[in-house]
């Protein structure tokens, strides 16, 4: 699977924006070429030199512990956003059939519907195929990208496209999830007494509110509580709708798959409406793939089987039952499934789970944002560790910064998870469709399935989004509309960020000094002071001089006796082991070049990196080594470059950029920054 194809690198360093490399061909270590070009005719290069990442299957980066342990977490972690949606989509599924005069067989049909798209997007879809399409035990769009990349051997401009919809689609999706979510839940209240009703604004609001500010301390505390009080929720909704079953047993008739075809063929071009709220019931559907990594396929398909699928059924039937007994219950089934006593305790229950399910989806936020950065498709942003023991748990301050302020504006301007509902949806249908592609040309290309096996399997559930897309977009003059701003703007975030960066790189080469050339002159001079120590130049272009070291030579007259070059790649995989994090390369007595190696979902930690080039025979004293790095900053051009507004834009994603001392994990009193003007 992943073992196929080439293993395609990103540069990244200070010296300019990140911008992506990918090779053509690889060498037999499935090193990229392109980052060894130049190097063979260079000396000595050192023998106990560590192999570049290679294409052989490692090991998954899976959460440890029990198998009971990780299935309990995964129901709260990966369930959460599916496990709060029978609150809404029963209800908005039928009242998007009111307008036609309900009927028992259109409820019926309803939560065939309901019950079968759980069945094929959920169950067929994610839990039986797409969890096999791990990259290195990481799932996501962006995994799915790279393991597309690695097959084709190439990086085409639409596979590129294809990862920034995707990503922007997950991004707009972690914006309305919460508002949905906690809104839901919290008017529940007003079915208690009518007296509540004007309290549920300002409680979804506070919730929101804090659910966002204590982000900056990260979860570790509170995510323990996570699966219990995700496993009582499901529990909850399951035991409630086996109650209600009793209320009108020819519900059980939506477990045949005709009444679902039945209601589709019967409406027609009508039943599309309907369809578009159906589809809110596998919302989070996407988490089951994403969160892959934290714990496994184990426990995720045994959590989805053993819980969540039974208890999400349950209650849609229930749900059914209680609607076909009495009619009124329709304006919102799920809450009056409770009994009198036990409304406000499900309430309560049902406001964490919606926590739980927002906190869940942010901290996705975190990590494909990261994932995006590592990549070269974004600007670098502050990326902080909450926890001393959990890698994944981060805290990016931006970007919490700005969903926070989209999910009060959406909550402000829709008001009620009804109207919300209605921009609900095509997110998740476009992010789904987008995963269906990519997966095909894994078992494609990858995998090397025949493509007649292919068609057979993949084009239904393909149809089926796509009918699903079409449903959703119908929803566009309604609310529909919030998703797909939210998506375009990332797309040209995104777009304008790497064709700068090219632009950038580009512009840079023009006049530059090869790193060959370079030191064959400083043989020759005598005009330059030695002095002590190791100096450390990161780059983006490991064949010309670094800008840092030219400046260095020309202002400050001065050059150390040893000189590290540092080139910083990101692979296509998730995580690459010590062992072919670096390659040194020994360029003369006082200069080498270390091209080190970082997955897309690991810190580029340069010191701990340079350690282990220490024990691989580079001899330098780390308390006395002084990292120089080159900080750009940036001038439209009038007359060529990019077009004036998207050259403004481009100056203020550069200048939004985090420090690069913090990114790369330099110590802070041995950095030396200089100054380097570009126009571009």
């Amino acid at each position: 699977m992943a073992e196929a194809g080439a293993a395609l690198y990103q540069r990244r360093t200070d010296d300019g924006p990140p911008g992506w490399r990918s090779a053509t061909a690889t060498d037999r270590t499935g090193a990229s070429r392109q980052c060894r070009k130049g190097t063979a005719r260079r000396r000595g290069e050192s023998a106990a030199a560590a192999q570049s990442p290679s294409d052989l299957p490692t090991p998954g980066q899976h959460g440890t512990g029990s198998l009971w342990a990780l299935t309990l977490g995964s129901i709260g972690v990966v369930y959460g956003d599916i496990g709060t949606s029978p609150l809404y989509a029963m209800r908005e599924s039928l009242h998007a059939t009111a307008s036609q005069g309900r009927a028992e067989a259109d409820v019926i049909g309803v939560i065939s519907l309901l019950i079968w798209t759980i069945i094929l997007i959920v169950t067929f879809k994610y839990v039986v195929l797409i969890l096999r399409a791990d990259n290195r035990g990481e799932g996501g769009t962006l995994s799915l990208v790279a393991l597309v990349q690695q097959a084709l051997n190439r990086r085409p401009v639409w596979l590129i496209g294809l990862g920034m919809v995707g990503i922007s689609l997950f991004f707009g999706d972690s914006m309305i999830t919460p508002a949905i979510s906690v809104l839901s839940a919290v008017e529940g209240l007003s079915l208690i007494t009518p007296t509540f009703e004007s309290f549920v604004l300002p409680i979804t609001l506070a919730i929101i509110a804090a659910l966002f500010v204590v982000q900056r301390w990260g979860t570790g505390f509170v995510s323990v509580f996570f699966g219990p009080v995700m496993a009582a929720w499901f529990a909850t909704m399951g035991i409630m709708g086996l109650v209600h079953l009793g209320d009108n047993l020819e519900i059980l008739w939506a477990l045949n798959p005709t009444y679902a075809a039945g209601f589709v063929v019967t409406n027609g071009f009508a039943s599309l409406i309907v369809l578009g709220s159906v589809f809110l019931s596998v919302t989070g559907a996407e988490a089951l793939y994403a969160d892959l990594g934290h714990f496994g396929k184990r426990p995720i398909r045994l959590a989805w089987v053993g819980l969540v699928w039974p208890a999400l059924t349950l209650s849609y039937l229930g749900q059914g039952a209680l609607v076909l007994s009495n009619p009124e219950a329709a304006r919102d089934p799920f809450f009056l499934m409770a009994p009198d006593w036990g409304l406000l305790p499900l309430v309560l229950l049902a406001t964490l789970a919606t926590v739980i399910a927002s906190q869940a989806v942010i901290s996705g936020a975190f990590s494909m944002m990261k994932q995006a950065v590592r990549m070269g498709l974004l600007p670098r942003l502050e990326i902080l560790h909450t926890s001393e023991t959990q890698e994944g748990q981060i805290y990016l301050p931006k970007v919490n910064a700005i969903l926070a302020v989209g999910v009060i504006v959406l909550v402000l301007i829709f008001g009620s998870s009804s109207d919300l509902a209605a921009a609900y949806g095509i997110a998740v249908t476009g992010d789904m469709v987008i995963t269906s592609i990519l997966a095909s040309m894994v078992v494609l290309r990858a995998w090397r399935w025949k493509p007649a096996l292919v068609a057979v399997i993949g084009l239904p559930i393909l149809l089926i989004e796509l009918i699903f897309l079409g449903a959703n977009i119908l929803k566009i003059p309604q609310g529909g509309w919030v998703p797909i701003m939210f998506a375009a703007t990332m797309i040209l975030l995104m777009w304008t960020w790497m064709r700068g960066t090219r632009h950038v790189q580009e512009a840079a080469r023009r006049g530059a000094t090869t790193i060959d050339a370079l030191i064959e002159m400083l043989a020759k001079s005598s005009r330059l002071k030695d002095v002590p120590g190791t100096a450390v130049f990161l780059t983006s272009d490991p064949d010309i001089a670094p800008a840092a070291l030219m400046h260095n030579i020309k202002h400050n007259h001065v050059l150390h006796d040893r000189n590290i070059i540092v080139c910083v790649s990101v692979a296509t995989r998730p995580f690459v082991p010590d062992a072919e994090r670096i390659r040194i390369t020994r360029l003369s007595e006082r200069f080498s070049r270390v091209d080190m190696f970082f997955g897309y979902m690991e810190e580029t930690n340069v010191p701990r990196a340079l350690a282990l080039a220490r024990k691989m025979g580079e001899k330098f004293d780390i308390m006395s080594t002084s990292f120089f790095l080159n900080r750009r900053t940036f001038r439209p051009s009038k007359h060529q470059g990019l077009p004036s507004w998207q050259e403004s834009l481009f100056i203020t994603l550069a200048k939004s950029a985090a420090n690069a001392t913090d990114f790369y994990r330099l110590p802070t009193n041995r950095v030396i920054e200089l100054g380097q003007q570009i126009i571009i």
